[in-house]
């Protein structure tokens, strides 16, 4: 049987692709061994880059979302003037044969010049920079509680169950004690005497409760993590402020966003993790124009910060809800 060729109209004639890597960034602007370079990847490199794909008159370009290793050069190549695709790596793949640098940079210019590849969503440069401090403040929350659960260990092994009587030992009653232990307090009655108005466990329990040991190893390395836990909670303090100083920027410099008001909602409950000093409730109705996200049933606050740092004013990129 004689084979066929099956011939595959050229969309993006004038394509180009990128292999990125920490040390160095492959370049293809075309199939031939001449057309690949290797660049390094200080800022004039980039710029090197940005010069050699308009002398070769490329005006689009095409890269794997490799890391975060792609975004300086992303910056730099939009900034020239350059349509840049960033793809998901799993779209280019599916070369045959011995992988290498160069054979990856011609495959993805292959694919970007016959417009076989799609570019990912990216969200504006104001959104970005919210989604910055708001994964910042996740991994800050996501530290303070691991420092919890040690401060948990170690009253444990100082014989000091105050896991048992309060629902959370990092809740009022709870830091209270854990503050006057770590200033040398050891009487159980005046540490139960600390408990909060709302804790349902009696005074009597709770001083049964914290029989101490009186390991000073255990003790040194409880300070640490409660000092360590207090830090990580100013952290988390300085971000929320900056989030909030962000996201009035952007609706004060926006009347359409300025002119919607919305009242409070006390029915909607605020998560130990939810930003204390922010409305969230007010700036998303802002922030969104109107559209008020908390209405949803079992939408938190955190989820509506999430979208707003995460997808921000390009959700309406995405025509259904399914995308």
């Amino acid at each position: 049987m004689q084979k066929k060729n099956v011939k595959m109209e050229v969309i993006n004639p004038n394509a180009a692709g990128i292999d990125i890597g920490s040390r160095s960034h492959f370049v293809a602007v075309g199939q031939g061994s001449d057309d690949v370079r290797e660049f390094g990847v200080y800022n004039e490199d980039l710029q090197a880059i940005a010069t050699w794909l308009k002398e070769n008159e490329i005006e689009t370009v095409a890269m794997e979302s490799t890391g975060t290793y792609w975004q300086s050069l992303f910056a730099v190549l939009q900034a020239e003037g350059l349509q840049v695709i960033l793809c998901n790596g799993k779209f280019t793949k599916n070369i045959k044969g011995k992988k290498s640098d160069v054979q990856d940079c011609q495959w993805i210019q292959k694919l970007h010049t016959m417009g076989l590849l799609s570019g990912s969503f990216l969200p504006d440069e104001a959104t970005e920079q919210l989604r910055t401090y708001c994964r910042h403040r996740a991994n800050l929350i996501d530290q303070a509680a691991d420092t919890a659960r040690k401060m948990q260990k170690y009253l444990r092994l100082l014989n000091l169950r105050l896991d048992v009587v309060v629902n959370d030992v990092c809740g009022l009653t709870g830091m209270k004690i854990i503050d006057a232990i770590c200033k040398g307090e050891i009487n159980p009655e005046k540490l139960a005497s600390l408990r909060n108005g709302n804790c349902k466990k009696s005074e009597e329990e709770i001083a049964k409760a914290l029989q101490t040991n009186g390991r000073n190893d255990y003790l040194f390395t409880l300070k640490h993590e409660y000092q360590m836990y207090l830090n990580l909670q100013s952290k988390i303090t300085e971000c929320d402020a900056e989030i909030e100083k962000m996201l009035n920027q952007q609706i004060n410099n926006n009347d359409n966003k300025k002119q919607h008001h919305i009242d409070k909602k006390a029915h909607k409950r605020i998560n130990k993790n939810t930003p204390k000093n922010i409305d969230i409730n007010l700036l998303s109705y802002q922030y969104f124009e109107g559209v008020d996200l908390l209405a949803i049933e079992g939408v938190s606050y955190s989820t509506v910060l999430t979208l707003m740092s995460e997808v921000g004013h390009g959700i309406h990129k995405f025509e259904t809800a399914k995308q």
